[in-house]
């Protein structure tokens, strides 16, 4: 048997291999701290779960329409207009299994060969490989901890080509927690009036802000950029529902949507029905006390992370405005993230993932979506390791 050849190009996930890893290791008895996994130890909130139990019990069980109940893409606009003042119809909403399932949709149905994508870096892991795996080209701007990992509207000048196709915008940001202001994202828009050039904004980590700044959609700043954003969010991260497979996205460009429809009818049909049903309080904001307390407990995290790397000798790190990642600066240290994350894992039991994985050397990521006890803990060994370096 041969495997086609369109599966060569695809690279498995780092962050994912790190984390069974970490598993595997912990479960043959080694002592081992993972810092690797994006996902939030906090439960699902009570009134989410209680929504679902309630939608088994009324018997919705059934089928829905490829693109979603009308409910829950009602929630989804009522959210966007309330959180963003954007105005989206039923038409403008698909609800696929999860955001990275909505990336997916996206590129396939847009990506001709040769397409270029722009992508900022540091960057997701699966954003490239779904990319070339549509056959288009990941075009990257590179960044580091010195503009806070965001572009500039020089930066992306210089990166358009005909051939530009889409522009992919994560913010708040995976790995480095980087969030684009009001100001940056207008500036940006500038740059891109009178091109077709598509903007994807990743805003899964949006409700997730530290130190009382405000997050901006991308498609908010201007009429422009509504017209040529498409979004794409989910509950994932700050709602803690990882394993509801739940993501959205929303766009005035039907033509699109039909087309992602489409597709999504001939690959998986529509989101499990429980889980669409469970997503309804979640977006109408019955569950935002819960968020809030889990996003006090991240920005407690954040603070002590932080000043505890940033006291390390050798390492930096820039404090981020959102997201649940510390993207670490070990230059001083090594220049190989790789070995650096291989060496601390079997020296010191602790996983972090390292920074080549998200196109930046010279960098590791840490999560703080864990206990505040193995935060520390795990600090103290990295410490340890650097300081034996």
């Amino acid at each position: 048997m041969k495997i086609a050849n369109r599966m060569e190009n695809l690279s498995p996930s780092v962050t994912m291999a790190i984390t069974a890893l970490g598993r595997e290791l912990k479960a043959q008895g080694k002592d081992i701290i993972s810092f690797s996994a994006g996902e939030p130890d906090f439960d699902t909130p009570e009134i989410i779960k209680q929504a679902a139990i309630k939608a088994i019990t009324d018997g919705h069980t059934k089928y829905t329409a490829v693109e979603g109940i009308t409910q829950t893409k009602q929630a989804i606009i009522n959210k966007l207009k309330k959180d963003h003042n954007l105005e989206y119809n039923l038409d403008h909403i698909v609800i696929s299994n999860g955001a990275k399932h909505s990336l997916f949709n996206l590129f396939q149905v847009l990506i001709e060969k040769g397409d270029e994508v722009i992508i900022p870096a540091p960057y997701w892991v699966t954003y490239p490989e779904q990319v070339k795996f549509s056959d288009g080209v990941p075009v990257f701007i590179n960044t580091d901890d010195t503009t806070e990992f965001k572009i500039t509207p020089e930066q992306l000048k210089e990166a358009i080509t005909p051939k530009t196709k889409i522009l992919l915008l994560n913010t708040p940001s995976n790995p480095t927690g980087s969030v684009y202001t009001r100001e940056e994202l207008t500036a940006i828009g500038e740059v891109l009036k009178g091109t077709d050039i598509i903007v994807l904004s990743d805003e899964m980590y949006e409700k997730i802000m530290y130190d009382g700044k405000k997050f901006t959609a991308t498609a908010e700043v201007s009429h422009d950029m509504y017209l040529r954003t498409v979004t794409i969010n989910g509950l994932s991260k700050a709602v803690a529902m990882t394993g509801w497979r739940f993501g959205y996205l929303a766009t005035p460009k039907t033509d699109l949507v039909k087309a992602m429809i489409k597709l999504q009818g001939q690959v998986t049909s529509n989101v499990n029905s429980i889980t669409q049903y469970a997503a309804i309080p979640a977006l109408e904001g019955d569950a935002d006390e819960t968020i809030e307390l889990m996003r006090v407990q991240f920005e407690k995290r954040k603070n002590i992370a932080v000043d505890s790397f940033n006291a390390i000798e050798g390492l930096s790190c820039f404090n981020p405005d959102g997201a649940f990642y510390l993207f670490v600066n070990i230059q001083e240290v090594s220049s190989d993230s790789m070995k650096f994350c291989a060496d601390l894992l079997e020296e010191k039991g602790v996983a972090l993932v390292p920074g080549l994985a998200f196109g930046t050397e010279g960098y590791v990521r840490f999560s703080f979506a864990t206990d505040l006890e193995s935060i520390q803990e795990g600090i103290r060994r990295i410490k340890e390791f650097v300081e034996s370096k």
